[in-house]
């Protein structure tokens, strides 16, 4: 049994986009993603598994705990970040993570104290003061301090700059060697790229796929870019082709098919080049987006 189980996970609103019959597993000690477009329905996800909002059918559990009945002891060993970060504004970050570590009984004052370093926060610092970046940083430090078994993550790193982006992926990296559990949702297909063991994709409410990265962006899919003497030949219709490109005298393929039968079929055809790539974790998302 995973850290997470979600069977046929429903939530439903009157007038909102919510979630149907998600269901996947997140094993422990892994880094899992959860990618989509704003309103694909990551955040109703998240906030059903923690009991913010009641799921309208299908069931999930935390821990081996079911997250309605049990929600109290499942948060106790979970680390959580929103989207957003709202606190009083009148406090000092110090006094903030202060107050919030007296819900655990594990606190360390030291690993408050580490955590602020390695993100470049001022603990003394009202929170009135932050920008949205330094906001968010508390919220990291907030969600951690604990020391979660369970590592959950709402689009973490929007308001953070590139190097301090490069700080949190390494921070991830410590609690995963740890023993840690990190999910995490995104929209920035680049860092789900680089720092997910395996990701889900979400595609308005419902669940498109879940894979391992590696099986992901090296499955058969594979950018073709053909360059030929006649541009007329361009024209030309391959069966497994997912979308095709024109350039001068380049055609660019995304080829879904037997790479063998496509060698055969360039074979008669005046080629001056051929190039086969893998394609990047975008264009493969888009393929699911767009079909």
């Amino acid at each position: 049994m995973g850290i997470v189980e979600l069977h046929n996970l429903t939530k439903s609103y009157k007038n909102n986009r919510g979630i149907v019959d998600v269901s996947f597993s997140i094993e422990e000690g892994e880094i899992f993603g959860f990618i989509g477009p704003n309103g694909a329905g990551k955040s109703t996800t998240i906030r059903t598994l923690l009991n913010f909002i009641y799921p309208t059918s299908g069931h999930a559990t935390i821990f081996g705990k079911d997250i309605v009945k049990e929600s109290k002891e499942i948060r106790r060993h979970v680390g959580y970040l929103p989207s957003e970060v709202h606190y009083y504004d009148d406090m000092k970050v110090i006094d903030l993570l202060t107050y919030s570590a007296r819900f655990h009984k594990n606190f360390k004052e030291k690993r408050m104290k580490d955590l602020a370093t390695i993100l470049d926060l001022n603990l003394n610092r009202k929170i009135e003061d932050l920008s949205f970046g330094n906001r968010k940083k508390v919220g990291i430090v907030q969600a951690l301090l604990h020391e979660p078994q369970l590592i959950i993550l709402d689009e973490p790193t929007s308001g953070l700059d590139p190097l301090m982006q490069h700080h949190f992926f390494d921070l991830l990296h410590q609690e995963q060697k740890r023993g840690a559990t990190i999910f995490f949702s995104s929209h920035v297909l680049s860092e789900v790229q680089k720092m997910c063991d395996r990701v889900a994709i979400i595609k308005e409410g419902q669940l498109v796929k879940v894979e391992t990265m590696e099986s992901l962006t090296k499955n058969k899919m594979k950018n073709v870019t053909i360059a030929m003497e006649g541009a007329d030949q361009l024209s030309i219709e391959f069966d497994g082709v997912i979308s095709r490109e024109v350039k001068r005298n380049e055609l660019k393929l995304l080829y879904n098919g037997d790479i063998q039968w496509l060698l055969k079929q360039l074979n008669s055809l005046p080629l001056q080049d051929v190039l086969i790539e893998e394609p990047s974790l975008e264009e493969i998302f888009m393929h699911y987006y767009e079909s």
